[in-house]
């Protein structure tokens, strides 16, 4: 069969990938680098989720935040620019854990001082009262709970691989 510039088109397309490839994905889906990179993914994923909502539709948190009319939507739509700058470290800690650890260390004492204010602010809420803006305020807490947990386990991912390597 005649080639075009050094290819043959029905063999090509008939090529069985190559081992080398297959393991390339075998070892990457291993590496402690994807697993961190995944769990920053999804914290990032949600926290930017939960900006763009804020900021697109304030009006629909408005109510469980005890604000009203357009300053009140004014306020939730500014907590959603919060939302989205806040996770800028983020983006670098993603595009390569290991490299950029010190932006994933960034995160997770961001997302840290997230979690303490939230549960203080809590405390400054009466118990028997405003208990839809307590419920509001527990569900943020949760949240980024739940964030600084993954966080925490991508940083002990890259250290831990980190002292690894220095090891060999």
């Amino acid at each position: 069969m005649k080639t075009f510039f050094g290819l043959n088109p029905v063999q090509d397309y008939f090529r069985i990938p190559h081992p080398s490839g297959i393991l390339f994905f075998m070892r990457w889906f291993q590496s402690k680098r994807f697993w961190s990179t995944a769990l920053i993914g999804f914290v990032l994923f949600f926290n930017i989720q939960a900006g763009i909502d804020f900021f697109l539709f304030p009006q629909h948190y408005t109510y469980a935040y005890e604000l009203i009319g357009t300053p009140g939507e004014v306020a939730i739509a500014g907590f959603g620019i919060l939302f989205l700058m806040w996770n800028v470290p983020y983006f670098f800690a993603i595009w390569n854990p290991t490299r950029q650890r010190l932006s994933l260390i960034q995160a997770v004492i961001m997302q840290a001082i997230g979690v303490i204010g939230e549960s203080i602010i809590l405390t400054r809420i009466p118990s028997l009262e405003h208990m839809l803006l307590r419920s509001s305020i527990w569900r943020f807490i949760i949240f980024d709970s739940a964030g600084l947990l993954l966080l925490i386990l991508a940083l002990v991912i890259i250290l831990l691989d980190k002292t690894r390597l220095n090891k060999k």
